[in-house]
């Protein structure tokens, strides 16, 4: 992972610490400072061997549904990969007295929880879910392998800004007498299903824009 500093702004190797999975401890001990977050990544990787990449994210479209009791849908043919509802994961009820209650998962057994959501079995060593809400927090996902990663936290947020949209459109047309009802639905659990088949056969194309847009863009520079 990058050490303590905007994940963008990472040019070259020394930019990067390098964790053991085990306690998410760096394999330097003399490694500078890094994120006290690491914990969702390495108890991720932990319990699911075949994930290979983690993104934790505070992506202001998404963050109203961890701070509502609103469920999370997938509304359309991209957001397929959430399931048919998205689960809220919520750290208060873990803290004891003794914890700085800041929301942040900075240890083994905070991450193991949140790692436990993405399986409804205690012995899963594959994540049954693809994105978890994270309750006044943000929400994580993962892929088996950066690209997979990197679309399903777009894809996620983009999602999130559809909902609320439609959320807002059909409220304001049962208002006007329009429609008779303020309810939006998202995909169904099979809809969900295959959309994500499509959607991880052919998300190459979005992976080769949003690398150009990043070469492209003065912001990013790469050393390694």
């Amino acid at each position: 992972m990058c050490g303590y500093m905007p994940p963008a702004l990472v040019e070259n190797v020394d930019d990067l610490i390098e964790y053991y999975v085990d306690k998410s401890d760096p394999v330097k001990p003399d490694a500078k400072r890094g994120y006290s977050e690491r914990f969702i990544h390495g108890e991720i990787f932990k319990r699911y061997p075949d994930v290979q990449c983690v993104v934790h994210s505070h992506a202001e479209a998404v963050l109203p549904y961890a701070t509502s009791t609103v469920p999370m849908l997938p509304m359309y043919h991209m957001g397929g990969f959430m399931g048919k509802e998205v689960p809220v994961w919520d750290i208060v009820p873990l803290y004891d007295d003794h914890y700085q209650q800041d929301m942040l998962v900075n240890n083994e057994r905070l991450g193991a929880s949140l790692a436990a959501t993405f399986s409804s079995s205690a012995s899963s060593a594959v994540p049954e879910k693809n994105v978890v809400l994270m309750k006044r927090h943000g929400y994580t996902t993962h892929g088996k392998d950066i690209p997979t990663a990197v679309y399903r936290t777009i894809y996620t947020l983009i999602n999130a800004g559809i909902q609320t949209n439609a959320t807002l459109l059909q409220a304001a047309a049962k208002e006007g007498g329009l429609v008779d009802t303020a309810s939006v639905h998202g995909l169904s659990e099979r809809h969900a299903r295959d959309c994500q088949k499509m959607t991880e056969a052919t998300q190459d194309k979005s992976w080769r824009l949003w690398s150009r847009e990043v070469e492209a863009s003065p912001l990013y520079r790469n050393n390694v």
